[in-house]
């Protein structure tokens, strides 16, 4: 028997699933440890592993790790010094940022402050212009002073990032190398490796965010390596990526910038799995944790991969607001919704809940860890959605008394009963997420009515059926493993890696010998990763797409282009395949415009990984357990209660009805209607007046 691990460390729990090669699978699920991660990761394994009453041993498959500790070091700024060298000249680039205003009309608008402050910035004296030849040639009398004075100033890490450095990376190679000669303990991380795009601000940000991770993630994953093979586990562990794929410790260490939104990635690929699995072309992938609440749109069975996105956004999740990172990262919203969400009552008197998020330490009031505040996880006890007793099946009971006196101080500031307050955290919190999903389809051009629902988090399946109402969605899925599906998704993921080489040029003036340098040098890095995270050279495929723009302007659409580009050679085929969805994003073409190309992409991964769960229904239908009396928007209301593991396959049941298992629990509301399918997966479904 082969026997997989995956542990998704998130911002409150620390998620275990184990799966064997015959399909049965074991989870459980501890509270993060932020203090040190990897005590949770093992506490998390221990868990799991005696669940199957295994040894770290006998994992003899792969062991896949998502973990939020390049999110958390990037927001807590607990990342060791860091210094950047940019071209003499240049050393405000991460102050001026990209001078746009991510709000016209506040003058009193923030920005994260810069990872490396000037006083660590050192400009070099060098210059390659934007044709890639060489102005001004690299003076490394100059560069061996700056690592002099870097060591001096005790820096642990440097940025390197040299202006044009993307269309020819000679000086900052030439830096690496005088750095290592000079302060060989000093870790460098050069743009053109990291991020070798054009727009220097954006290329800037991400090699600063790199580096700043880079002497926290590498030890991270080689102490983990090392934990792993002193327990007796012979494979190394595999990395789940910002873009929905998994690769070997070694090289993740190296670019922790690939891993920021490595958990949240693992489940909207498994959300495209179930669409498949269940014939949607459409889903809306939700998922709510402890911390944060995450929505994602499936599209053809697939999320959307995009070429950047922000970290630590400042002001309302506003775009503009954080830090640029030009990586590859499967498209989705975050919002600061989870059950740890602090909730508040503002300056006029009105009720907000989040962003801020108690966490795992010290949590929500019920958790009995010091925290006095109210949030979600309050209110869904004193709703009476969750049994404190049963949370976790008794392994970690709530204390129902705290929550009450958390949400009686809001009550009092609000003029409304523990109840009513309760039933507006509740309510809020869902609004929020709704919008926010709305927010995401329509920016991207997509319907999200009547769009099928997945929820899944430790919170997702408690808030989903609301959260649907409120997008007039019709059905909501509540897969096996709800609670810790973006583990599981690391299990079913192939390993991938998105590269990419800018270079901008014309579509009607295509130099093909430059091109095919590009791809092929692009195809060997992807082909020597795969190899190293155990894939066999055989499995691997690659997939082509290049950034486009009408000439002049600012953004770029990625259009995915026919099965290898170096063979067809058809730009005809690149124009047609950019104008549809550009109409689809834009609704209009511009048939008189050149059309540009900014950067290539390639993508390698492997083929499925076969790995799959069995889950084994009963034939006799279940009765309720008990009787629950929740508080609703409009008083109390009896809902019946059932354990998911005693379901029968096709069983329904008329809402209201709360489904508790291990890890989570699913609150279906009046107005829909349960039904288990056959593969264990819960689907509610909404009634319709008028049966249209």
């Amino acid at each position: 028997m082969k026997y997989a691990l995956a542990i998704d460390i998130g911002g409150t729990f620390t998620d275990a699933v184990l799966i064997r090669s015959d399909g049965n699978s074991w989870t459980d699920k501890t509270l993060t440890t932020h203090g040190n991660l990897l005590e949770g990761f093992l506490r998390a394994a221990e868990f799991v592993l005696e669940r199957a009453d295994i040894a770290f041993k006998d994992v003899n498959d792969v062991v896949v790790h998502a973990t939020t500790v390049v999110t958390n070091v990037l927001i807590e700024r607990k990342g060791s010094l860091t210094g950047m060298i940019v071209t003499e000249g240049f050393k405000d680039v991460l102050y001026i940022r990209d001078e746009h205003r991510y709000d016209m009309f506040d003058p009193q608008i923030e920005y994260p402050e810069p990872l490396i402050t000037r006083d660590y910035t050192w400009g070099a004296k060098e210059r390659i212009f934007s044709d890639a030849t060489i102005g001004a040639a690299i003076d490394e009398a100059n560069i061996r002073e700056i690592a002099r004075d870097m060591v001096a100033k005790k820096i642990v890490s440097v940025a390197v990032c040299l202006l044009n450095s993307y269309c020819n990376p000679v000086h900052e190679r030439e830096v690496r190398r005088i750095l290592n000669e000079e302060a060989p303990n000093i870790f460098v991380t050069l743009s053109s490796d990291v991020a070798p795009q054009m727009r220097e601000y954006l290329r800037a940000s991400t090699t600063a965010v790199n580096a700043y991770a880079v002497p926290i993630t590498r030890p991270y994953l080689d102490a983990l390596t090392k934990i792993l093979k002193d327990f007796g586990v012979h494979n190394e562990p595999l990395i789940m990526l910002s873009n929905g794929g998994i690769i070997g410790a070694r090289i993740a260490g190296t670019y922790p910038v690939r891993m920021i939104e490595s958990g949240p990635a693992a489940g909207a690929l498994v959300a495209g799995h179930i669409a498949r699995k269940y014939g949607f072309e459409n889903l809306i992938s939700f998922d709510m944790g402890g911390t944060t609440a995450k929505a994602c749109m499936i599209q053809q069975g697939e999320p959307l991969v995009v070429g950047d996105f922000e970290v630590d956004r400042q002001y309302l999740f506003k775009p503009g607001s954080g830090m640029p990172v030009t990586v590859p990262s499967i498209d989705m919203i975050e919002i600061g919704a989870g059950g740890g969400s602090v909730a508040r009552v503002d300056a006029l008197g009105l009720l907000k809940v989040g962003p801020d998020s108690a966490g795992s330490d010290p949590g929500p009031a019920c958790y009995n860890r010091g925290g006095e505040e109210a949030c979600v996880t309050d209110a869904d006890v004193i709703l009476n959605i969750l049994d404190p007793d049963n949370f976790l099946n008794g392994d970690m009971k709530l204390e129902a008394g705290r929550s009450e006196a958390a949400i009686q101080n809001l009550a009092g500031k609000l003029g409304l009963s523990v109840k009513e307050t309760a039933w507006g955290i509740f309510s809020v919190v869902g609004e929020s997420m709704a919008a926010a999903a709305r927010a995401h389809a329509t920016d991207r051009g997509i319907n999200y009515r009547g769009l099928p629902l997945l929820a899944f988090g430790g919170a997702g399946p408690v808030h989903a059926c609301y959260v649907a109402d409120r997008l007039e969605s019709t059905q909501v899925i509540y897969p096996p493993m709800a609670s810790v599906l973006s583990a599981f998704g690391t299990l079913v993921t192939p390993a991938r890696l998105d590269l990419v080489r800018g270079g901008l040029s014309f579509l009607n003036d295509l130099d093909w010998g430059s091109i095919e340098d590009t791809i092929d040098d692009m195809v060997k890095e992807g082909r020597a990763a795969l190899m190293e995270a155990g894939i066999a050279e055989g499995s691997i495929m690659y997939e082509f797409s290049a950034d486009m723009r009408y000439s002049g302007q600012q953004n770029e659409v990625t259009i995915l282009l026919e099965s290898d580009l170096r063979e067809t050679k058809n730009s005809d085929d690149f124009r047609r395949r950019f104008e549809k969805q550009y109409e689809i994003l834009y609704g209009i073409c511009l048939d008189d415009m050149e059309v540009e190309i900014v950067n290539w992409r390639v993508t390698a991964h492997g083929g499925s990984t076969n790995r799959e769960v069995s889950i084994v229904l009963t034939d006799k239908l279940a009765s309720s357990k008990s009787l629950r009396s929740v508080f609703m928007e409009n008083g109390e209301i009896e809902v019946p209660v059932y354990d998911r593991k005693s379901l029968a396959s096709g069983q329904e049941i008329i809402g209201p009805v709360i489904i508790e298992e291990r890890e989570t629990t699913a609150f279906i509301l009046p107005g829909w209607t349960m039904k288990v399918h056959a593969d264990g997966s819960l689907i509610a479904t909404k009634h319709i007046q008028g049966g249209q």
